[in-house]
């Protein structure tokens, strides 16, 4: 079965997860496909909008677990890496569905995109500090911008999750529809996105963006930096080996 599976249709691209019995927890090799797909995408005119999708029942879990420690991102220019950059230099319309629980990445990457539509049973969580490690794709910096620093504090210190109407409330998302119409939502957005002129939307998305790709791209490198140190440490062996293991971690005596 394929992880991602990849279809262009008037002028969208839809990238959709598709690993449903792993809760469509993302592998190294499927952030390089998407980061690829991305980069084709941007110069390629049969393309205007893409779009992110997963199941009525999961949008992602975030990381797989297990293939991020047989290859944990210990360079700038690992997958994971790669997919974070590509979505910043993106310039055309990004738009996600969203049903489910949305952990990790599978909430960061929402910051990147331009238009988010939830199921009225998504969750959004960003632990990494539960995980020993620090927020990533520059969401240490875009989470205070779009949820407010109260907010962002209780999402990325505390690691504790949101419900649907809260992300509606801060601005993540744009509207709550039931989780298996969520997707066609989407869908039906990227088509009018589609038919409008494309200079149009790149320069409309470049002013509201304007001056904000260079510091995301540092932040992203400023966060990888101590992402990928922090891994070695105790903090994320011990977070790790409990998850592994099914058990609570012990962070008392770290």
């Amino acid at each position: 079965m394929t992880d991602l599976l990849i279809d262009t249709s008037e002028r969208v691209l839809t990238i959709t997860f598709n690993r449903v019995d792993k809760k469509n927890s993302f592998t190294q090799a499927m952030y390089a496909d998407m980061a690829r797909q991305l980069t084709a995408a941007q110069t390629d005119d049969a393309v205007r909008v893409v779009v992110f999708q997963g199941h009525p029942l999961v949008f992602s879990s975030g990381n797989d677990v297990a293939d991020f420690l047989s290859a944990p991102p210990v360079s700038e220019d690992a997958p994971v890496f790669q997919f974070m950059q590509a979505l910043n230099r993106f310039t055309k319309p990004l738009v996600a569905a969203v049903a489910g629980p949305a952990v990790g990445i599978g909430t960061t990457l929402l910051f990147h995109c331009d238009l988010v539509y939830a199921g009225d049973n998504a969750a959004f969580a960003m632990p990494f500090v539960n995980l020993g490690v620090c927020p990533e794709a520059a969401s240490s910096l875009l989470a205070p911008q779009r949820m407010g620093y109260g907010r962002a504090a209780e999402a990325l210190l505390l690691g504790e999750p949101f419900l649907a109407e809260a992300a509606l409330d801060m601005g993540l998302v744009s509207r709550i529809v039931p989780p298996t119409e969520v997707n066609a939502l989407a869908q039906r957005q990227a088509q009018k996105l589609a038919t409008k002129p494309l200079a149009s939307l790149l320069a409309t998305k470049q002013l509201m963006k304007q001056g904000q790709a260079d510091l995301v791209a540092q932040r992203m490198a400023e966060e990888a930096a101590l992402f990928r140190r922090m891994l070695g440490e105790p903090a994320a062996q011990e977070a790790f080996q409990a998850f592994m293991a099914k058990r609570k971690p012990d962070f008392s005596a770290l």
